[in-house]
């Protein structure tokens, strides 16, 4: 990888994160990479899990006739 150059104050900030953490600035950088990566998957399996849920309720209701109310008015029951 080449080198990157970074402004004092952000190589500072860099440097300073890295430390309170007990790495140094290239593993610190890694960790962070790897954190992102999740996060990314997290948000891609998240839009996943609601467009399968969103089309299935979907589907659910074209099948059955959608979600009824159900209540002492309905039952019967006063």
């Amino acid at each position: 990888m080449a080198d990157i150059e970074l402004d004092d104050s952000i190589r500072t900030d860099f440097e300073d994160l890295a430390a309170e953490a007990g790495l140094t600035v290239p593993q610190y950088l890694a960790q962070v990479a790897q954190e992102k990566k999740r996060e990314r998957a997290l948000k891609a399996g998240a839009e996943a899990f609601l467009r399968v849920t969103k089309e299935s309720a979907a589907a659910f209701d074209a099948e059955f006739g959608g979600p009824t109310s159900v209540g002492p008015s309905n039952l019967g029951v006063t």
